[in-house]
C-alpha cells in the first residue's frame, strides 16, 4: 500500500546543483532524524550526546527531530520532555511502525535544505557526520551514505551480521547492479530538492526504504556520496534478520521488476550539468551533441556486432536476403530500445511503442540500402563469398547508420533532443 506522498513539484527535472544557503533566519540547514521505538532507556542520552557534538561541531543551524514509531512504553513521554528542554529537538508521534515511514512523514514536513537520519544506538562515530553532509551543503552530490565496507572503516560486529550484511550487498550488486558499497547503515542525508522528487516513488515503509531510495537515486544518475565511517554493533538491537531479511528480498524483487518494466518516473530526477566551461554553448555547435553522438556510435558499434552475428547464423540455414532481413530486424529493434535510453535519454514507457514504429520505418530504410548493396554485388559477381558479403554490407551499414543518427536526433526523438539542451526544460 501506498503511503501519502511528499507534497512537492511533480514535474521537470532537478536544476543544477548549488551550494545551499547556510544564513536564513529561523530556519536549520540540518534536520537530524532519530526514528525510534520502545527506547525510553537509550532515547535521552542519545539525543544529548548528538546535540552536544552538533553545538561543539557543526557550523550552522540543526533541528535534532525524535520520530517515535508507535512506542507502548515511556518513548513518547522522554521525547516530549527533551522537546520541551532543549530548543533544538522535536518530537512527533506516529501511531504506525516503520523506520520508512517515520522518515517519509518527518522529512515531508521538514523546512532544512539537508534531511539526515541515524540510529538511536549512535553505533556510527558522530565525526563522521560533517563530512556526510559537507558535500549536500556544496552541492557536489545529492544523497550522502555511511559505508561500514569502506576499506578504512573500522567496524566491530560479530561475524553473523558482517556475514548478512556483505551478503545482502552482494545480492543487490548482482540483481539491481547497484554500486554503492552499503545500503542499510543507519547513518544518511539526503537534500531536500531530491527528496521531493524522489520519496513519491519509494514504496516500502519499513528497513528496505534506504535500498529503494538508494537503487532509485543512482539509476537516475543522481550522486550518492559515500563517508567511511567507525561503527560499533549494538548487542541491544531489537531488529530480527530473518523477517527482515525477508521483506528486503521481496523488495528487491519489486524494484528489479519497476525498473525493468520502465514504470518509474526517473527522468524527473535528471539533472543538467554544473556551472562547468565544458558544458557552456559553443557557437555553431548544438548543444548536446556530442554527447549523443559518442552515445550513438557506442551503441551503433555493438548493434553491428549483433547484426553479423545474427546474419551469420541466419545464414548457414536461409540465403542471404532473408537472413540479412531477420538479423537487421531483430538488431534494429533492440538499437532503437538503447539508443531511445542510452544516447537521447527516454526512460519509461511513455511512447516506447511509437518510437519502436518510427525505429522500424527507420529500420526499413536501412533494409533498402543493405539488401540493395547485396542485390547489387549479386548481380555483379554472381555467388560472392561470404566475406566479401560481409564486407559490403559493413559499407552499407555505415551509410545506413548516418541516416539513422539524423533520422533518430530530427524526427524519432526530436523533443527530447532539444529538451535535453535546455536545463529549463524537462529532460
Amino acid at each position: 500500500m501506498r503511503t501519502p506522498t511528499i507534497a512537492g513539484p511533480t514535474s521537470g527535472a532537478l536544476p543544477a546543483r548549488e551550494h545551499l544557503p547556510v544564513n536564513i533566519a529561523g530556519r536549520p540547514v540540518l534536520d537530524v532524524v532519530i526514528p525510534v521505538y520502545n527506547e525510553e532507556k537509550d532515547l535521552e542520552p542519545c539525543v544529548r550526546r548528538l546535540h552536544e557534538h552538533l553545538l561543539r561541531t557543526f557550523p550552522y543551524g540543526f533541528r535534532i527531530t525524535v520520530a517515535d514509531n508507535a512506542s507502548t512504553d515511556g518513548t513518547p513521554g522522554v521525547a516530549a520532555g527533551l522537546a520541551a528542554e532543549v530548543p533544538e529537538v522535536r518530537s512527533v508521534r506516529l501511531e504506525q511502525k516503520g523506520r520508512g515511514r517515520a522518515l517519509r512523514t518527518v522529512w515531508s514536513g521538514s523546512d532544512a535544505p539537508v534531511l539526515a537520519y541515524m540510529d538511536v544506538d549512535l553505533s556510527t562515530d558522530l565525526n563522521a557526520l560533517l563530512p556526510l553532509v559537507a558535500p549536500l551543503i556544496s552541492g557536489h552530490s545529492d544523497l550522502a551514505i555511511g559505508s561500514r565496507l569502506a576499506r578504512s572503516s573500522r567496524v566491530v560486529r560479530g561475524p553473523k551480521r558482517e556475514f548478512i550484511s556483505r551478503a545482502y550487498n552482494l545480492i543487490l550488486r548482482g540483481s539491481l547492479a547497484a554500486r554503492f558499497s552499503d545500503a542499510q547503515c543507519g547513518f544518511k542525508a539526503i537534500r531536500r530538492d531530491v527528496a521531493e522528487r524522489l520519496l513519491p516513488m519509494v514504496e516500502d515503509t519499513g528497513w528496505f526504504f534506504d535500498t529503494e531510495l538508494l537503487v532509485l537515486a543512482e539509476r537516475a544518475g543522481l550522486r550518492i556520496h559515500e563517508v567511511p565511517v567507525d561503527w560499533v554493533d549494538d548487542p541491544d538491537s531489537t531488529v530480527h534478520i530473518v523477517s527482515t531479511a525477508t521483506d528486503d528480498l521481496k523488495g528487491v524483487w519489486r524494484v528489479g521488476r519497476a525498473l525493468a518494466t520502465g514504470s518509474l518516473p526517473l527522468d524527473r530526477l535528471a539533472r543538467p550539468f554544473g556551472d562547468d566551461p565544458r558544458d557552456r554553448e559553443l557557437t555553431g555547435v548544438p548543444g548536446g551533441l556530442a554527447r549523443q553522438l559518442v552515445g550513438f556510435c557506442v551503441v551503433g558499434v555493438l548493434s553491428t556486432l549483433f547484426y553479423l552475428a545474427l546474419y551469420s547464423l541466419f545464414r548457414l540455414g536461409v540465403g542471404p536476403q532473408f537472413a540479412n532481413a531477420a538479423a537487421l530486424l531483430v538488431s534494429a529493434v533492440a538499437n532503437t530500445a538503447a539508443n531511445r535510453r542510452l544516447t537521447f535519454g527516454v526512460r519509461g514507457r511513455d511512447r516506447a511503442v511509437r518510437h519502436q514504429a518510427q525505429g522500424l520505418v527507420v529500420f526499413a530504410i536501412g533494409l533498402a540500402l543493405t539488401s540493395g548493396s547485396l542485390a547489387a554485388l549479386g548481380a555483379a559477381s554472381g555467388d560472392p563469398a561470404h566475406s566479401t558479403e560481409l564486407a559490403v554490407l559493413v559499407v552499407a551499414n555505415l551509410a545506413a547508420t548516418v541516416l539513422r543518427f539524423l533520422l533518430f536526433r530530427l524526427w524519432v526523438f526530436p523533443e527530447r533532443s532539444a529538451s535535453r539542451n535546455d536545463p529549463r526544460n524537462d529532460r
